[in-house]
């Protein structure tokens, strides 16, 4: 993307999107609830694990960031179905 800011700022704002259906699912607790906050714990550590070793390997800012939004909108599309 041609402006780092902006695909940061878009990150931002699809990241509220999970946030939001993320409180949803919490809220319905039981199992899904249950899972959900697991699976949240788990994807941020490895998501941050990622981000480091390609910070380390000499990926871009822009590249990590892009990344980190495919992981969003993968959870938008597993979250809203």
């Amino acid at each position: 993307m041609f402006n780092p800011f902006f695909a940061s700022l878009l990150l931002a704002i699809e990241a509220q999107r999970v946030i939001e259906l993320r409180l949803v699912r919490l809220a319905w607790g039981g199992q899904e609830g249950w899972s959900e906050m697991n699976s949240m714990v788990f994807e941020k550590i490895a998501a941050a694990t990622e981000a480091t070793a390609a910070l380390l390997t000499g990926v871009t800012h822009e590249a990590v960031v892009a990344r980190y939004r495919e992981h969003v909108a993968a959870n938008i599309e597993r979250l809203s179905a």
